[in-house]
């Protein structure tokens, strides 16, 4: 049970000292978490308030289950930016559709990192390399940081197909109008945020800087919005638009309920046909089992069958015809949001009263008015014709529900889960790799055991139970992982009491977060990911291996050129990384050894030393086994043809790790064709795990014990006079240091 549940651990030992540097980390990381989980939650697509849904369970949990006693989980930037490329394609960010599809995504990416950690497979984390974590991490830094120049600008757009053309729409949107406090707000609260980060780094700078701003935002009456008819407004074609929108926009809504209906009648007709769908269980096949209702003077079991293959067919075909009328009509969407964002309209004061909105370039001579510009509030969701928002002001976070979410299953249509599984697998990863590097950190500083198949399992239930809370995928915070570490936390009981702080302001302080501007947590948002940079460690891969520089530089590149996906840049470098491993193994380092200065045998052609003219020292290095066999082969025999005066081979063989069955053959077969070419071959520093597999084989007598030897020290002693007893060398190279140009010793 300790093993299983390592907060029962915690408390050896535990006093009230410890509990109270554990509230107060508690408290400071709640301060950080609960502004930062709803930029987060933006950041995925999701409505803010979602960040919290995040962050008052899964980090009780991953703290529950994680051997960390100081991993803070909960939003981070990464994993949200990889959610909302995941999603996207398949519904509009924030509607009904797509946070049921993030729920779903959080419990795809719990249950693989569940099925990970009980199977004691922590150790897949190391196919995503340093290399490409590196390309990886600073790329996606770049791209989450410019996709909230929107929110910090003032101007948000609908994304395009890639994070360019979303930059440009964005430039475009702005060289239009942009309201200048929205870009005063953004500023000072990035520019306070990284002064009081330089020089005061103890302090909460991230709520410091949301509660200033806040304030301000409520006193200026910054988010002033007004709801107005759309009869107030001169603009003739404001209404067909409306109507547009809308109809667009219930187009979406209600292919995607049908799309998600379609599967409960798959199963309904395979329940009626006594068979599984082959597409959706594609391990079973459709049999021809007999309906007992089927037609007299039928064939009952190919009536049955084609009965069923046409009904599956053609809801499949629906599926498909269902997914281009919900891509069509996102991006119609697209287009009549942006007209509806593009109108400028100012109020005017009549003599009656009343207010009539005209476009701003159509304001009456003479008209009473402040000039203030006026912008329709487009969200993803209907707009009132009776109750249009009107904008003058900038976006706040608005209305927060108040209280905890309820518990609900989540979505579980198996189409969708099946699309998403990839990028769950994905997010899975890169979301552990973030938490267990900070873990790593933090344990080598106190001393604490750290478990990465212990923490994978914390990671997943966090994410799993959180998904029965309306909570998208988490992971464990590098950012205020160490805050939680700096301040003294000792235990898990910090994230304990995190929790419990973000449910206090669930319950009772939703209100105060209304003005809180769009573009602080932008910009709360930007000096997050600025700790994701780090230019130096590129340039220091390229000086420990180009092949690892490459690698990491492509990944950049790759993950820039394919944002918001960005798991295609993580894919391209895990792929290349794996090419090159591969690569390395077939190709392993292969030297003719020869006498250096310091007593030992090095590689001759990188010292340039002189080589023996009957003795040849060959060494290999890497496992030997089916991939590379060829290459040791040819390798040897381009040495041995080389050398015309040679007679003995000595293969020193402490570099030979593993050896399989293909290996062992084909090592027999060259121990028998240089022979057979009049050379003696020994072998030396034979590992005992590959001695035993050349002993339990045929290979052991076809060697001969005789020619095997402990050390190529004890292989020399014994063979160096019988080679060289009739020597026309002055002076041997095994013997005494000669280089190829000039003799020295």
């Amino acid at each position: 049970m300790r093993n299983f549940l390592p907060a029962l651990n915690w408390f050896s030992g535990y006093g009230a000292g410890a509990l109270r540097q554990d509230l107060v980390s508690g408290i400071t990381v709640a301060l950080v978490l609960i502004p930062q989980s709803m930029a987060y939650a933006q950041l995925a697509g999701l409505p803010p308030y979602y960040g919290l849904y995040a962050s008052f369970l899964p980090p009780v949990i991953a703290a529950l289950f994680g051997s960390s006693r100081q991993l803070s989980t909960g939003p981070v930037a990464v994993v949200a930016m990889m959610t909302s490329a995941a999603l996207e394609p398949m519904a509009v960010a924030g509607s009904q559709g797509y946070i049921a599809y993030a729920v779903l995504l959080a419990l795809l990416v719990g249950i693989i990192q569940f099925g990970l950690g009980v199977l004691r497979l922590g150790v897949v984390v190391n196919l995503l390399s340093h290399p490409v974590l590196l390309g990886f991490t600073n790329a996606a830094a770049i791209v989450i940081a410019t996709s909230q120049l929107g929110k910090f600008l003032g101007v948000p757009v609908d994304k395009g197909h890639t994070h360019f053309e979303t930059v440009w729409r964005i430039i475009q949107a702005a060289l239009d109008y942009v309201y200048w406090p929205t870009i005063a707000f953004g500023t000072g609260a990035l520019a306070g945020m990284l002064y009081l980060k330089w020089k005061y780094p103890k302090l909460p700078y991230v709520l410091i800087a949301v509660t200033i701003a806040t304030v301000i935002s409520w006193a200026t009456d910054y988010g002033l919005d007004r709801k107005v008819s759309i009869s107030q407004i001169e603009c003739p074609d404001l209404p067909d638009l409306v109507s547009k929108f809308n109809q667009e926009l219930m187009t979406i809504e209600t292919f995607t309920a049908t799309r998600s209906r379609l599967r409960p009648q798959v199963e309904r007709i395979s329940r009626e046909h006594g068979k599984p769908c082959s597409r959706c269980h594609p391990a079973r096949t459709i049999g021809t089992d007999v309906l007992e209702t089927a037609p007299p003077g039928i064939n009952k079991g190919k009536w049955n069958m084609k009965q069923y293959q046409e009904k599956i067919l053609v809801l499949h075909l629906m599926a498909g015809v269902i997914d281009e009328f919900i891509a069509d009509a996102k991006e119609k969407l697209v287009k009549f949001r942006a007209c509806l964002k593009g109108y400028k309209f100012v109020a005017v004061k009549l003599p009656d009263g009343t207010t009539r909105y005209y476009q701003r370039y159509k304001v009456p001579y003479n008209a009473q008015t402040d000039w203030r510009i006026w912008r329709i509030k487009a969200y993803n969701k209907p707009i009132s014709r009776d109750a249009l928002i009107l904008a003058a002001g900038g976006g706040v976070v608005g209305d927060i529900p108040k209280g905890l979410p309820g518990f609900s299953m989540p979505c579980h249509d198996i189409d969708i889960a099946r699309k998403l599984l990839l990028s769950a697998f994905v997010i899975a990863l890169v979301g552990f790799m973030e938490a267990i590097s900070i873990a790593k950190v933090m344990a080598a500083k106190s001393g604490q055991k750290l478990d990465a198949n212990q923490e994978l399992i914390g990671q997943g239930i966090a994410n799993i139970a959180g998904s029965f809370f309306s909570s998208f995928p988490v992971s464990g915070s590098f950012s205020r992982s160490a805050v939680n570490f700096e301040s003294g936390a000792q235990t898990g009981m910090s994230s304990i009491f995190t929790s419990m702080v973000v449910i206090l302001v669930m319950l009772f302080l939703t209100p105060l977060l209304y003005h809180l501007p769009q573009s602080v947590l932008a910009a709360v948002i930007m000096v997050a990911v600025l700790g994701l940079i780090n230019i130096k460690g590129l340039k220091h891969t390229f000086k420990v291996s180009m092949a690892d520089g490459v690698i990491s530089l492509i990944t950049f590149v790759t993950t820039l050129a394919f944002a918001p996906h960005l798991d295609k840049g993580v894919l391209t470098g895990t792929l290349l990384s794996l090419v090159v491993f591969f690569y390395r193994m077939m190709r392993p380092s292969i030297a003719v050894l020869s006498l250096w200065k310091d007593g030992h045998y090095r590689d001759s052609k990188k010292y340039n030393l002189a080589l023996c003219r009957y003795i040849a020292i060959i060494r290999f290095d890497g496992p030997f086994f089916f991939a590379n066999i060829g290459y040791l082969d040819e390798e040897v025999l381009r040495i041995v043809n080389d050398r015309k005066e040679l007679r003995a081979i000595i293969l020193k063989c402490n570099g030979i790790n593993v050896i399989d069955a293909s290996g062992e053959e084909a090592l027999a077969l060259m121990v028998d064709r240089l022979r057979a070419a009049g050379y003696r071959v020994y072998f030396s520093g034979i590992k005992e795990n590959v001695l035993e597999v050349i002993q339990n084989s045929s290979l052991y007598s076809r060697i001969g014990p005789e020619n095997i030897f402990a050390t190529l020290a004890i292989a020399l002693s014994k063979i160096w006079d019988t080679y060289h007893y009739d020597s026309q060398e002055e002076e041997c190279p095994l013997k005494k240091v000669i280089y190829k140009q000039a003799t020295k010793t």
